[in-house]
C-alpha cells in the first residue's frame, strides 16, 4: 500500500528529543521479499534513545523513523514472499534497523516470527532484543551459564536486564541481581532473582558474602559506571564479564592487570551484530527463544505504553531511567 503515514520522525539529533515530531511519511509497497505491516506495538530501548542523539553506533541519515522491534498484522506481501499471509499476527525485531514507529512499515520477511498466542502485541515487540541480548550473553560463546552458578545482574528491573534474571533463573543459575528502587527490586524478584540488592547501600561484600567468597561466576552489567568498578571487586576466579551497555552515561575502564590478577574475562555482548555476522546462528538463537516462549517460559514485562502521538513522552522515560520493564508505543488495539 503506496501513500503517507503517521510517524515519530527525528529531523534533528538533540538531547532533549527537540528535533523529534509526529508528522506524514511516504511509504511505498513493500519490495521484494518484504511485508508491509499496520503497526500495533513498538517497543523503545536505550539504543532508540542514543540514536536520536547519535550517540549509537548505527547513525541513520535524517530525517528517519525511529524503532527497531514491532508487532503488527500483515496487510501487503512483497515479490517472493512465502509462509506470510495478509492478515497474519507477527512479531519483528533484534536485527533490522529502525524505521517502525508508524502506523505503516515496510519490513523484510526473513525477519518476521508469527507472533505467540500467549503474547500481546505489546509482549511481542519487547520481546526479540532483550532476551536476545540475554541468550547471546548467558548461552552462547565464552559467557555462557552453567548450572547453579551463581548470576550477578545489574539494572535488573530494565527491559534486558529483566530478561537475563528470567532467562538465568530458567537455566538453572543462582541469581542475584541490582535494582534501584523498591519497586524495581520488587518486580526482579517476581522473575524470579533469588535475591536482590540496592547497588547504593554497595553490593561488594554481600556478593561474596552470598557466595562463600567466591563472588560471581557470570556479571551481567547493562549500566556500566560506578556498577562497572565495584563488580570487578566481586567476580570470582575464571568468571565471565559481559558488558552489555553503559545506562549510567560513563563507560567502565579496567586496568589489564585486575583480569589478569582474578583470572577473569571480560567479554562484550552485541547480540544483533552476532546474527549479522553468523546468520544460521543469530536464526538459531532466535527459533529457540520462540520455543521458550511458546511453552511460557519467557514474557515480557511491560511496565508502561503510550499512544504514538505521546511517543516522545515514551523517550523520555527512558531517559529518567523510570520504566519498569519494557516501555512501548501502541497503535490500535495493542
Amino acid at each position: 500500500m503506496t501513500g503517507r503515514t503517521k510517524a515519530f520522525v527525528v529531523r534533528e539529533l538533540t538531547d532533549d528529543l527537540s528535533g523529534c515530531a509526529i508528522d506524514a511519511v511516504e511509504l511505498g509497497d513493500p519490495g521484494p521479499g518484504e511485508v508491509q505491516v499496520a503497526m500495533r506495538a513498538v517497543a523503545i530501548g536505550f539504543p532508540d534513545l542514543l540514536m536520536t542523539r547519535g550517540g549509537y553506533q548505527l547513525k541513520p541519515p535524517l530525517p528517519y523513523v525511529p524503532g527497531m522491534e514491532g508487532a503488527g498484522d500483515v496487510i501487503a506481501c512483497g515479490a517472493g514472499v512465502e509462509g506470510i499471509n495478509e492478515g497474519d499476527q507477527v512479531m519483528f525485531g533484534g536485527l533490522g534497523g529502525p524505521g517502525l514507529l508508524a502506523e505503516r512499515a515496510n519490513v523484510p520477511a526473513a525477519n518476521v516470527r508469527s507472533l505467540p498466542e500467549q503474547f500481546s502485541y505489546a509482549q511481542g515487540a519487547a520481546f526479540v532484543a532483550a532476551y536476545l541480548t540475554a541468550y547471546v550473553g548467558l548461552v552462547r560463546g565464552a559467557g555462557g551459564i552453567a548450572f547453579r552458578e551463581t548470576l550477578l545482574v545489574h539494572g535488573a528491573a530494565g527491559g534486558v536486564g529483566l530478561a537475563a534474571v528470567e532467562l538465568g533463573k530458567h537455566l538453572g543459575a543462582r541469581v542475584i541481581a541490582t535494582a534501584s528502587t523498591p519497586e524495581k527490586r520488587a518486580l526482579a524478584t517476581a522473575k524470579g532473582a533469588d535475591l536482590v540488592l540496592d547497588p547504593a547501600e554497595g553490593f561488594r561484600e554481600k556478593v561474596k558474602a552470598l557466595t562463600d567468597g567466591r563472588g560471581a561466576d557470570v556479571i551481567f552489567d547493562p549500566v556500566g559506571g560506578d556498577i562497572f568498578d565495584e563488580s570487578l571487586r566481586c567476580i570470582a576466579w575464571g568468571g565471565r564479564f559481559l558488558v552489555i551497555g553503559f545506562a549510567s552515561g560513563r563507560i567502565g575502564q579496567v586496568a589489564a592487570n585486575i583480569p589478569l590478577i582474578k583470572g577473569f574475562s571480560l567479554i562484550g555482548v552485541r547480540a544483533g551484530e552476532y546474527g549479522r555476522r553468523d546468520p544460521a546462528k543469530g536464526a538459531e538463537n532466535i527459533s529457540a527463544l520462540m520455543e521458550l516462549a511458546r511453552h511460557g517460559h519467557l514474557k515480557p514485562h511491560i511496565g508502561a505504553a503510550f499512544d504514538l502521538d505521546d511517543a516522545r513522552q515514551a523517550f523520555q522515560l527512558l531517559a529518567d531511567r523510570g520504566a519498569l520493564g519494557r516501555i512501548v508505543v501502541q497503535m490500535g488495539a495493542a
